[in-house]
């Protein structure tokens, strides 16, 4: 193994000394040495990331450290590490300068076991970049959920052969967890919590999603294509999450697409095709568990502002083996609640499938959509709502038989590399000079 490199003192001992002076009450000179060890801190690591080789794994000792400037990384082949989302804080509260937290534009690169808090734009975004590991990462807002808060937690884009596993987001105006216009992506053993998405994958080529917490956001978990990027996503699989009481307000800026998300919303499926969700625990989403709709029925869709060739309508859509309970007993848009009370009355609830009956007439074979395009439920007693959105809810309908059907199954998402769990790597312990 190489030699490590230190550079100086451990910045976990100045910082324990900083903090141990009188416990019981607010020191400045606490806070000044507090401050100084934040600032060795930052300059070493920037200093690290600059010079970072490929190989090199940078650790980040145990501490709060306060960041006043985004960080970045263009070099392939780099692990950072820190030691536990709950040890390691790279707190961005006071930022001056930058959007993100960590800004990554790299191959081959793995972050675990640290948290990124506070930041002014998007936590971590990595871009363009190959076999991709974010690992046991904390993203999160501290004052709570609010506008204010930056989009995106943890924002994988562009990526090829990505995983995100073991991490929490916590408080994203948008996504906390979010892949986008990426190809061969496993999505496991997550936790997301006050999101207005939480999590979402989006023009996404072939991802699985699964073993996964989505609780307290505006929509748990999200399947979305948008128009005007480089590729059309399909072919995701979402299965063996718990979905539960994501009944939080949007708190999303007005005119992105998550602000049209309604409260209430435990799986939402827009404009993909071939999505799988089966094997779930999906239970008290006030709008409805599962949500499948058109581009159309986000309210701004516009030819003149679409690139011609975007398809709108959700395809090859297979529900099966989800266990249900509670949901769409307050959904939160008032032609919903109307809906509701006229359909199934004051105490009754929205079926666990919500569907806009929303299909391409083009592609309609004998006035029927073809097999491989249908809506396919087969989950026990599961029900339906068709809220008929292109005749403006005039023949809503809960008959399910022309929905009685199965899809051919997706295949299992495999990643093309071997995880990182150390080696022969160069460690670069990022410390802070003697103090």
């Amino acid at each position: 193994m190489k030699t490590a490199a230190y550079i100086g003192v451990a910045l976990a001992t100045v910082l324990a000394t900083a903090c141990s002076k009188d416990s019981g009450s607010a020191r400045p000179e606490a806070d000044v040495a507090q401050a100084s060890a934040s600032a060795d801190f930052q300059k070493q690591l920037l200093k690290q990331l600059i010079s970072a080789k490929p190989g090199d794994v940078i650790e980040l000792p145990a501490g709060t450290y306060q960041l006043n400037r985004s960080l970045s990384l263009d070099v392939d082949g780099v692990t950072i590490r820190g030691a536990g989302m709950d040890k390691t804080v790279l707190s961005f509260k006071n930022q001056i300068q930058g959007a993100e937290g960590l800004l990554v534009n790299a191959s081959d690169f793995t972050l675990e076991n640290l948290a990124i808090e506070d930041t002014i734009g998007d936590a971590l975004k990595v871009n363009e970049g190959e076999n991709i590991i974010i690992r046991n990462v904390r993203v999160e807002w501290t004052n709570g959920p609010a506008t204010e808060n930056g989009a995106y937690g943890i924002y994988p884009v562009q990526t090829t052969n990505t995983l995100l596993e073991g991490n929490v987001a916590i408080g994203a105006s948008d996504a906390g967890i979010y892949v986008g216009q990426s190809r061969n992506v496993i999505v496991r053993n997550n936790r997301a919590e006050y999101n207005v998405a939480g999590i979402e994958i989006e023009n996404t080529i072939g991802a699985d999603v699964y073993d996964n917490v989505a609780t307290n956001n505006t929509g748990g978990i999200l399947v979305f294509n948008m128009p005007n990027l480089p590729q059309p996503g399909h072919s995701t699989r979402v299965y063996d999450n718990k979905v539960f009481k994501n009944n939080t307000e949007n708190f999303g800026h007005k005119g992105t697409p998550v602000a049209a998300v309604p409260a209430g919303s435990g799986v939402v499926i827009n404009s993909n095709d071939n999505v799988e969700i089966f094997n779930n625990d999906i239970a008290d989403n006030d709008t409805a568990n599962v949500i499948v709709s058109s581009y159309f029925m986000a309210g701004y869709y516009s030819d003149k502002s679409t690139q011609k060739d975007f398809d709108p309508y959700p395809e090859g859509i297979y529900i099966y083996g989800n266990h249900f309970t509670g949901g769409g007993t307050s959904p939160d848009q008032m032609e919903l609640k109307a809906l509701k009370l006229a359909k199934f009355g004051l105490s009754g609830s929205i079926p666990d499938v919500l569907w806009d009956g929303v299909v391409d007439e083009k592609k309609m074979v004998d006035g029927k959509v073809p097999d491989e395009l249908k809506l396919c439920i087969d989950n026990g007693d599961a029900g339906i709502l068709n809220v008929d959105f292109p005749h403006d809810f005039k023949n809503v309908s809960t008959d399910i038989a022309p929905h009685r059907c199965s899809l051919k199954k997706l295949p299992q998402i495999v990643l093309d590399f071997d995880q990182k769990e150390g080696g022969d790597n160069e460690v670069a312990k990022v410390e802070a000079s003697d103090a």
